[in-house]
């Protein structure tokens, strides 16, 4: 199957990964998919995960790797319903109000089987589960219902390396998902920029990491909220994200963690939410992952916002480690 003449519309770990921001990669261009497979739905996160896990082997922390380009494929599904039920347990989870629409984030779960299926497949150069969400951009045209029918393509892009650590370099790519409405109009675009800290392709080109963010400690919080492994085992019900370092302590320590953490979009999606409906439903959504949250844990949250959108600071109170900035735009 070819690609349609609108073209090929379509984890997190450890220690100190996340000690400096990722540049965004928008500027590093790849070819588009030269083919695109439909699949019936949009797969469970859940069965991705196990099937790579104990079918191929792939989804070892570390690996050596069986290819160095990306997949010359996107995947889509012709037909998504968002599910009312799981919307309402999203909403109430992350401080959204329910209704008939769905936030930002709620989409991007309700595709996140996409990414997995995509990065599970054999001929994807790095390792799934060694993989760390790193940035999320979001542009939202209009917001999706729950009544329609939805369209969703997914595909990989922006293979770079980048600097880890003092000495380390990693391989980071973006996943890509477009979502249209049955009129062919484009509804909800999602940039998932992913690292895989752990593994060095050669030849490719070095994407510069910015400075990271100053520590708050003189931001002043307009709110905050406490993680627990309640909330985190919800999301993860909700999510379908059920990555081990989440939920099960030993599989966090094996990544460098003390204790588990929590779902980088979970406290994306809290951030966002602590903006009211006043963001509109038409913007641009940036989210750049600092630092992890460890669970449990409380976070302050600044929010400020001006004529062209907002800024949501996240960080830890005790000594004003930024874990993640959020910042919208209409």
């Amino acid at each position: 199957m070819t690609a349609p003449d609108r073209g090929p519309v379509a984890g997190e770990p450890g220690g100190d990964w996340l000690d400096q921001f990722v540049t965004p990669s928008a500027h590093h261009p790849s070819p588009s998919p030269s083919e695109v497979r439909t699949l019936p739905a949009v797969p469970a996160p859940s069965s991705v995960y196990r099937k790579a896990v104990v079918e191929t082997g792939r989804a070892a922390m570390m690996s050596t790797p069986e290819a160095t380009t990306l997949p010359g494929v996107a995947l889509h599904v012709a037909d998504l319903r968002l599910d009312r039920e799981r919307l309402d347990a999203y909403a109430h989870l992350v401080g959204e109000r329910a209704g008939d629409t769905a936030p930002p984030g709620f989409v991007h779960i309700s595709v996140f089987g996409m990414q997995l299926a995509l990065m599970a497949r054999t001929d994807f150069p790095l390792p799934m589960l060694g993989m760390v969400h790193i940035a999320n951009r979001i542009e939202q045209v209009r917001a999706a219902r729950v009544d329609e029918a939805l369209e969703v393509t997914t595909h990989a892009t922006n293979l770079l390396a980048r600097p880890v650590g003092s000495a380390g370099t990693g391989t980071q790519v973006d996943l890509v998902t477009r979502v249209h409405d049955s009129a062919g109009e484009l509804v909800w675009r999602g940039t998932s920029t992913y690292l895989a800290a752990r593994t060095a392709l050669a030849g490719l080109e070095v994407v510069q990491r910015p400075e990271r963010p100053a520590d708050a400690t003189d931001l002043v919080p307009t709110g905050g909220w406490h993680t627990a492994k309640a909330d985190t085992r919800a999301y993860a019900a909700v999510s379908g994200d059920r990555n081990p370092i989440h939920l099960h302590t030993l599989a966090a320590k094996a990544m460098g963690f003390r204790r588990t953490i929590a779902h980088g979009m979970d406290s994306a999606a809290r951030a966002l939410a602590a903006l009211g409906p006043a963001r509109g439903d038409r913007l641009a959504w940036d989210v750049q992952f600092a630092a992890p949250i460890l669970v449990p844990a409380r976070v302050a949250v600044r929010v400020e916002r001006d004529a062209t959108g907002s800024r949501t600071t996240v960080w830890r109170p005790k000594d004003g480690r930024v874990h993640l900035v959020s910042t919208t735009s209409a």
